[in-house]
C-alpha cells in the first residue's frame, strides 16, 4: 500500500513524512524550518539574512515540521536530503492533501 511506502515500507526504509518514525528527512527545503527560532536566538534575520546564514547550511533543520509530507523519493526510489532539492525535499499541500484523504478514509471503515 502506498500508505506504508510514505511512511518508511520503502527501499530505504524512510518516512517521507517530517516527524514520523526513526529515519525522515532532516533538511526540508522549507524557509521557516530552516532558520533558528526567534527563542534560541533573537537575533533579527533579514530575508536574505535568512536565505544566506540559515538555508545553505549543510545541518539539518532546526525547527522540524512534524506531519510535512516531502515530495521525494525520486523515480529510482532514491532520496537525497539536501534543502536546495526543492523537487525531492520540498513539502507542500499537494503532496499531503492526497495522503491525509486516504487516512481519513481508513478512519471512516472502522
Amino acid at each position: 500500500m502506498q500508505v506504508d511506502y510514505i511512511l518508511g515500507n520503502n527501499p530505504l526504509n524512510m518516512s517521507y513524512m517530517v516527524g514520523y518514525g526513526s529515519k525522515y528527512p532532516m533538511k526540508c527545503h522549507h524557509r521557516g524550518a530552516s532558520i533558528v527560532s526567534v527563542k534560541k536566538d533573537p537575533t533579527p534575520v533579514s530575508c536574505q539574512g535568512g536565505f544566506d546564514k540559515w538555508f545553505n547550511r549543510n545541518d539539518p533543520n532546526p525547527n522540524v515540521l512534524d506531519g510535512a509530507l516531502v515530495g521525494g523519493p525520486d523515480e529510482n526510489d532514491q532520496y537525497s536530503d539536501a534543502r536546495a532539492n526543492f523537487q525531492l525535499a520540498e513539502p507542500s499541500i499537494y503532496n499531503t492533501a492526497p495522503l491525509v484523504g486516504v487516512l481519513a478514509r481508513l478512519a471512516s471503515m472502522k
